[in-house]
């Protein structure tokens, strides 16, 4: 009895091992959210409905709840479509140079209304050097296509390197709007593959 009641245990404790992790999916101020944790780094994602020009966007939280430091870019971030072809997120100075040069005023309101809707209205998000920090700094610009651009700026989700305890939150831009209607939405990070569905 003994022996069955140990290799009943053993088999459990390898299938929890072998067993994927779960993405857990929840509404939050009317965004549908996933959230995936692999080695203790936590990735929270959610679809915004706003576009900005060509680009969709997606709202990620990152938290390293793991015992060394961790990066993140928005590079490795990808959207695999159904008919092969897959679309990387696109490197955060890209979107502050489009803002630079065709930025404009809805640009900047579209923006922070959507993405703040997200971040204040979710009790799920603690960021300790995110988009607040970020906003700080890009509160004293004055012309039209640098606010536009500095709002890109605290938005866009930027290399990061997360200590032990940090979380960090930005905007991360598709090139392809559609290819957020499908598909599955890949994370490559330094340690993991985190995949959730595109939707």
């Amino acid at each position: 009895m003994v022996r069955v009641f140990g290799a009943c245990a053993t088999l459990s404790m390898l299938l929890s091992i072998a067993a994927p992790a779960q993405v857990i999916q929840f509404e939050s101020n009317g965004l549908h959210y996933q959230t995936l944790t692999r080695s203790g780094v936590t990735i929270m994602l959610a679809h915004l409905p706003a576009r900005l020009h060509e680009y969709s966007i997606i709202q990620v939280v990152v938290s390293n709840g793991s015992a060394g430091p961790y990066v993140i870019r928005p590079e490795d971030f990808s959207i695999e479509c159904a008919d092969g072809t897959t679309v990387h997120g696109a490197p955060a100075h890209d979107i502050i140079e489009m803002e630079m040069q065709k930025g404009s005023g809805s640009d900047v309101v579209k923006l922070v209304t959507t993405y703040e809707a997200g971040i204040y209205g979710n009790p799920h998000f603690k960021s300790t050097n995110g988009y607040e920090a970020r906003r700080q700094s890009a509160l004293a610009v004055s012309s039209t296509r640098l606010r536009a651009a500095a709002a890109a700026s605290a938005l866009a989700l930027v290399k990061t390197r997360l200590e032990p305890g940090d979380s960090t939150d930005g905007a991360v831009f598709f090139a392809e709007a559609k290819l957020l209607t499908g598909g599955k939405l890949t994370v490559h990070t330094n340690t993991d593959v985190f995949q959730f569905s595109a939707e």
